[in-house]
């Protein structure tokens, strides 16, 4: 933990001192750092505590960084809806990805508690990633809606504030004809704020099917968000190509959902199910599996999506010779 602040505090210099659009090299040799760090923190985490443990880290870190990138797609909304300079955007996303850090942190602190004390909660937070799912599923079920949700807090900002129609660097507050207004960075972190609360309350319930032990779950969510400001400009424009990631999304979620519902008929005490008894016929899924269908879906979604993008530039570049 000491040395994942370490590294964060100077990544947060680097902007600072150093703020710039980040090439595709650096990018990737940062998303490469952040992927080996994750993977020697595995290899260390079974020699100390277990291969077990290092197993249930890899299958949560996997989860965790499969639903980031979905988070990724609404993060390009947000800059282009509000007009963020890219030279601005890298301040923007760390803010973003320390205050997910600070709510996932929270959230797990309040499951873990209800996890230990309330085991029928394995109902309740299957259930949900099981309407998540479809919802994701559905044809306008990608991100539209997390936008208007922001919209609508962006509307009662400006009833309320003064907001000036310019940025002025990376400052929240500047002045405009000699009155101090807030700038429009300050809606900007609002929404992303709101946007990665409503994303912690999708990923949160789904990690605790793979491990309940709090330190593990932090620590896959710390290593699956720190490589995601570097991962925004990788991607660049081929987020936009990745039309069926959101399906992969949704079989992710919907399976990780009944294996909720699965374990929760091995814990069972609900005195209305099974006499309040374990149900001990109900199959018991490894996490070796769930990392399968992780990265399975991705791989499929991700391949899908490319084909289908470059199946639609052909047809364009065809068209366009036709004409």
């Amino acid at each position: 933990m000491v040395v994942l602040t370490i590294i964060l505090i100077g990544d947060l210099l680097l902007i600072k001192l150093r703020p710039h659009i980040p090439s595709t090299k650096e990018s990737t040799l940062w998303v490469v750092f952040y992927v080996a760090l994750a993977l020697l923190f595995a290899v260390l985490l079974g020699n100390v505590g277990g291969w077990n443990n290092a197993g249930d880290f890899i299958t949560g870190w996997a989860l965790e960084y499969s639903l980031s990138i979905d988070n990724l797609f609404v993060f390009v909304l947000i800059m282009a809806q509000f007009a963020v300079p890219r030279r601005l955007q890298q301040q923007v996303l760390m803010i973003g990805i320390i205050i997910a850090l600070v709510l996932r942190g929270a959230f797990i602190l309040v499951g873990v508690a209800i996890v230990e004390n309330f085991s029928p909660i394995f109902y309740v937070f299957g259930a949900f990633l099981i309407w998540t799912a479809i919802r994701q599923a559905m044809p306008d079920g990608d991100h539209e809606g997390e936008v208007q949700r922001e919209n609508f807090v962006v509307r009662m900002l400006r009833r309320r504030i003064d907001i000036s129609d310019h940025y002025d660097g990376s400052k929240l507050r500047t002045t405009v004809d000699g009155k101090r207004m807030f700038t429009p960075m300050v809606i900007v972190l609002i929404t992303i704020g709101v946007t990665d609360l409503i994303f912690a309350v999708d990923s949160i319930p789904a990690i605790f099917e793979i491990t309940t032990n709090g330190f593990l779950v932090f620590a896959a969510n710390i290593f699956a968000l720190m490589g995601l400001r570097q991962l925004y400009f990788l991607l660049g424009d081929l987020l936009d190509r990745l039309r069926y990631l959101h399906y992969g999304i949704a079989v992710i979620l919907g399976f990780i959902g009944i294996k909720l519902i699965l374990h929760a008929l091995h814990v069972n005490e609900l005195p209305f199910i099974n006499g309040g008894e374990n149900v001990e016929w109900v199959p018991d899924i490894d996490n070796m599996v769930s990392l399968g269908v992780i990265i399975a879906s991705m791989t499929i979604a991700t391949i899908a999506s490319l084909i289908a993008s470059g199946r639609d530039k052909r047809a364009e570049r065809k068209a366009s010779l036709t004409e």
